[in-house]
């Protein structure tokens, strides 16, 4: 992919048709991309009328894009099984071959998340030494920077090896991303305490204590009510933990802020508090904001592949893609590789 792919002109194919608020929404992220990314250029998957008439809109990102047909766009509630057969003709699925046949460095994708994994992992496969994908995303922090969760759903039920092998690409990740040279590893568990948790937890600590080798600094077991503290830069569990707590810390934020709105709004006073504060309440809020933190990423396969979320707004597309292109420029895959290279000679 390297070879291919100088790391200032990625080349990143986008599922144009995903997403809940149509394909206007996608080709707005992907011009505020583009002017973010000097270099990249776009190969945009989905109907050719449609997007032609879109780029009509955004001249500067049709001079640096060019459209892929697709007849067929992939369901929100089709079922994977059902997607992997029409993915030669899906906009998804498209988009997901293009990167298999090395026309596109990334994918990027609002669509089917199911359905996403299910053809990512049939057409580009498993890395060597990967035994399964992770599906990873950046969460906010009291820290000077995000960290990355992984899994979040791929894998509901995982043992020590997998997690091992998460900790491995969440480092590469954090390091790529977030241009940290030794991230801090953590397991979530449901105490910090070594005897606490599974037995394929506490093998996994131990597996990961002993890997001294690594671009890392294993931090043991971190408790959930801890997750946005940022004293770690990389948290691993299975993908059923994983989806829990995230689900949980995006609905808490969500509380908060109709917590904080509600209270704003109650009397003549609040209401005066509330521009007294505004600054304060409008830096939270851009904090907390998922779009600012938008982009989800299938670790462990033989490419790269984002899953931008849904109902992501422009700004919420344009950072799945700047994901993306870090990605490609920082050659994750291949970092990831290596790493797991020093893992086994070191086993």
């Amino acid at each position: 992919m390297s070879d291919q792919f100088p790391s200032d002109r990625a080349l990143i194919a986008v599922d144009a048709m995903g997403g809940d608020d149509g394909l206007a929404v996608m080709l707005a992220g992907v011009a505020r991309a583009r002017r973010r990314f000097e270099g990249t250029r776009f190969l945009l998957v989905g109907d050719e009328r449609a997007i032609g008439d879109g780029l009509a809109n955004h001249p500067n990102l049709a001079q640096h894009a060019q459209i892929v047909h697709a007849p067929e766009v992939v369901g929100s509630s089709e079922k994977p099984t059902q997607a992997i057969r029409r993915a030669r003709t899906t906009s998804m699925g498209i988009a997901i071959d293009l990167v298999k046949q090395g026309r596109a460095a990334a994918a990027v994708s609002s669509g089917n998340t199911g359905a996403m994994m299910a053809m990512a992992k049939l057409s580009l496969r498993m890395l060597p030494g990967i035994d399964r994908p992770a599906l990873a995303a950046l969460l906010p922090t009291l820290g000077a920077t995000d960290m990355v969760m992984l899994d979040l759903g791929a894998n509901t039920e995982c043992d020590a090896r997998n997690l091992m092998q998460f900790a491995v690409m969440g480092a590469a990740y954090a390091r790529t991303t977030l241009d940290l040279a030794c991230p801090r590893v953590a397991l979530l568990n449901i105490g910090s305490e070594d005897q606490k948790g599974t037995g394929e937890i506490r093998d996994a600590a131990a597996r990961l204590r002993a890997a001294t080798h690594l671009p890392m600094q294993f931090e043991g077991f971190i408790e959930g009510d801890r997750l946005s503290r940022g004293e770690v830069d990389v948290i691993v569990c299975d993908g059923f933990s994983g989806n829990i707590a995230l689900k949980t810390a995006e609905g808490t934020a969500r509380f908060v802020a109709d917590l904080l709105r509600r209270a704003f709004s109650s009397s003549m006073r609040s209401r005066i508090g509330f521009l007294i504060s505004r600054p304060a309440t409008e830096l939270l809020r851009d904090h907390l904001d998922p779009n600012n933190h938008n982009g989800a990423v299938f670790l462990g396969l033989n490419g790269i592949v984002v899953k931008s979320h849904g109902g992501a707004n422009e700004v919420g597309v344009a950072t799945a893609i700047g994901n993306a292109v870090k990605m490609v420029r920082n050659d994750l895959c291949r970092r990831i590789g290596d790493d797991l290279g020093h893992m086994e000679q070191a086993a």
